[in-house]
């Protein structure tokens, strides 16, 4: 069997979700595991939700709007009026108007989670509908009924053993009769809430969902020829790589490379299962391929931008040395606040640590830190991490910059840039 995953730039209109009805009609003859994100920034639009209902924001029920009529006046282009497909996206998005109605919850992160899966659960809706309104045979399925996770809101841990077990109960027999279509980056709890697997996470899941069910191959469509060197926005002479080891995927999505989810590759590699990513707009090309080994000559070096980036300074307030005990007091804040660092430096009397900026883990993490330290930071940031760097690669991608932190190994530089 195979799994797909359609991001959600190549369902952001009537358009993409006939192209993805296109292209899984030539797998007819398959057992299909398709895989759908949120429809193109409707993420992005239910954070910006999430943010006004909790700051009790006027603009509230405006956004809330928007984000419904993108949705219907997509289905107005594929069905025809009376499809039941257009009660089935009114009754999710009661979860939403449930919730709005009601005084904020006190965990951000849960709310968040609660508002934001809606986009993959509305996007689903309308896949499988129009793939079965098009004769494509296919089963909607609820993925917080499979993929188990704790309570992480927002960075959900994937309960491996019960997860396995739920998939691989009921998904195979459906699978001998239908294509199945469901949400990326979604989970659920013990206790029935909804979790998400951190941004991007659609890779995640179809890669769960793979391993669980000893899949063929999982193949995500993206609108890139396949995985480049640099991000084809911000770099005219990018490069396509052909094959790439799971070892250097995994250190390209570390360093913060968004063609797949960080923790895709894992779950493939344990299982040793390929990872392809393929262009939507072009289904017949090769696009890169990620295996176990692979005869790739870097070239040109790959270089990854990571914008909205804090650099955090901690110092004692006693001016004493940074020790291992502060180093494991301070690493424990960072844990049990949910903030990931991307760069870490230490000198004799302080510990600087780049990370992405997230306000409201920032502000909780900050107002931690100060009860014990001092601090200092700086945002509005750029990490640039450029693997199989030469020196003039650095010189030129820092003219008219300042480095305020620098890391080379070496395979890989770190440059945290104003």
């Amino acid at each position: 069997m195979l799994v797909f995953k359609f991001g959600g730039a190549s369902v952001k209109d009537a358009a993409g979700i006939i192209n993805l009805a296109k292209v899984v009609g030539n797998y007819k003859n398959e057992q299909l595991l398709i895989v759908v994100s949120a429809m193109g920034k409707t993420t992005n639009a239910l954070e910006d939700l999430t943010k006004a209902y909790v700051n009790q924001a006027d603009d509230l029920h405006a956004i809330y709007e928007r984000i419904k009529q993108y949705h219907f006046e997509i289905m107005s282009e594929l069905f025809e009026a009376n499809h039941p497909v257009f009660d089935e996206v009114a009754n999710t998005f009661v979860e939403i108007d449930w919730m709005i109605e009601d005084e904020p919850h006190d965990d951000f992160d849960f709310t968040y989670d609660q508002i934001v899966s809606v986009g993959e659960l509305v996007s689903t809706r309308i896949v499988a509908a129009y793939l079965n309104h098009e004769g494509l045979k296919s089963q909607w399925l609820d993925v917080r009924g499979y993929i188990h996770t704790d309570n992480t809101y927002r960075e959900g841990m994937v309960q491996w053993d019960k997860t396995r077990e739920s998939i691989q109960l009921s998904i195979p027999a459906l699978l001998e009769h239908n294509f199945v279509v469901t949400q990326g980056f979604l989970g659920g709890t013990s206790e029935n809430f909804t979790t998400t697997l951190g941004r991007e996470g659609s890779d995640y899941t179809a890669s769960i969902f793979a391993a669980c069910l000893g899949a063929e191959s999982v193949t995500t469509w993206k609108d890139v020829p396949g995985i480049l060197n640099a991000d084809p926005k911000l770099f005219n002479d990018t490069v396509k790589f052909d094959e790439l080891t799971y070892t250097e995927a995994i250190e390209m999505t570390y360093y913060g490379a968004t063609v797949i989810h960080p923790k895709t590759i894992k779950p493939l590699q344990n299982s040793r299962i390929p990872l392809l990513v393929k262009p939507f707009g072009n289904p017949d090309a090769p696009g890169t391929v990620i295996k176990e080994t692979a005869s790739t000559v870097f070239e040109k070096p790959v270089i990854i931008i990571k914008q909205k980036q804090v650099l955090l300074s901690i110092a004692t307030k006693d001016y004493s040395f940074i020790s291992e005990d502060h180093l494991s007091d301070i690493f424990g804040r960072f844990a049990k606040n949910h903030v990931k660092i991307n760069v870490m430096q230490t000198s004799a009397l302080s510990f600087s640590v780049c990370f992405d900026l997230k306000d409201e883990r920032f502000e909780t993490l900050l107002k931690d830190l100060n009860k014990d330290y001092k601090t200092k930071y700086n945002n509005d940031l750029t990490l640039l991490t450029v693997r199989h760097y030469s020196t003039g690669n650095i010189k030129e991608l820092t003219i008219g910059k300042t480095v305020l932190l620098e890391q080379i190994s070496r395979n890989t530089a770190q440059l945290v840039l104003k």
